[in-house]
């Protein structure tokens, strides 16, 4: 499976100049590197314009899910969607959406974990249900939305489930971006699945973002990573034979002893 990464930078508070954005992102690496799968980063509908939600917000996923749908029909592609501000009645949260080739709606999960540091709970809602895998061209697959990658036991329910493949969108600071690099090489060894990511770059608001989306293997070897401060597309073809063969060679699911985790 052919992978495609935006690595993005947002215009906080601008919707409109965002999706003109994506969507021209979207047909010229679609041309040039015939992707089976594109991904998208974290909230790149409105950025951390968070004090703007309430004009900027979508509503209950539109226009961003008509929108994606378009480009995943119109070019035969898989889009994980990143995430949106989106407001559903009189709240905000943080919502992915996954598109198949189709323009069907295979996923939608809003992030649960919202960061202290960056003072999300003052404006948006942490979701209420669980992570769960979705299946692209017939691999089992999961996503966790930024600061979940700190929670590790969301990426082992997604791998006890079957995902080979673990989604991380991110608006990453540059602050902590040492942690975005370990924590997502120990999520790929411990739970044996490739990790694709994408954060974004530039600035808003005093905060400067990580950059360095990454495309790691299930043995922990990063295949691919991006500009610490460049925007740009990061592709590679994953291998997925190499999962199962990872998981017999080191059979740590086998070796798991789960009633002493107590």
């Amino acid at each position: 499976m052919k992978y495609a990464i935006y690595q993005m930078e947002i215009i906080a508070g601008n919707p409109e100049a965002n999706r003109q954005n994506v969507k021209q992102w979207i047909e010229n690496v679609v041309q040039e590197e015939q992707p089976d799968t594109v991904l998208l980063p974290e909230m790149w509908n409105t950025g951390y314009a968070l004090g703007e939600l309430a004009n900027t917000a979508d509503r209950d996923g539109e226009p961003t899910a008509s929108f994606l749908s378009s480009l995943a029909k119109t070019h035969n592609i898989n889009i994980v969607g990143g995430s949106i501000g989106n407001q559903k009645a009189d709240k905000f949260y943080n919502t992915s959406l996954v598109f198949d080739r189709n323009g069907e709606l295979v996923y939608q999960y809003d992030k649960i974990h919202l960061v202290p540091m960056l003072n999300e709970h003052q404006y948006l809602t942490g979701g209420q249900k669980k992570v769960h895998t979705f299946v692209l061209d017939h691999v089992k697959m999961g996503l966790i939305i930024c600061y979940d990658l700190r929670f590790p036991e969301l990426s082992r329910q997604l791998a006890l489930d079957g995902a080979q493949v673990m989604h991380i969108v991110a608006e990453w600071p540059a602050a902590r971006k040492d942690h975005w690099k370990a924590l997502q090489l120990a999520r790929a060894i411990e739970n044996q699945f490739f990790v694709v990511s994408s954060n974004a770059v530039g600035t808003y608001n005093g905060t400067e973002y990580a950059g360095e989306s990454m495309i790691i293997d299930p043995w922990g070897t990063q295949l691919k990573t991006g500009s610490a401060k460049n925007t740009g597309t990061i592709t590679t073809t994953l291998d997925l034979s190499i999962v199962s063969k990872i998981r017999r060679d080191v059979p740590v699911f086998a070796s798991r002893v789960p009633e002493m985790y107590e």
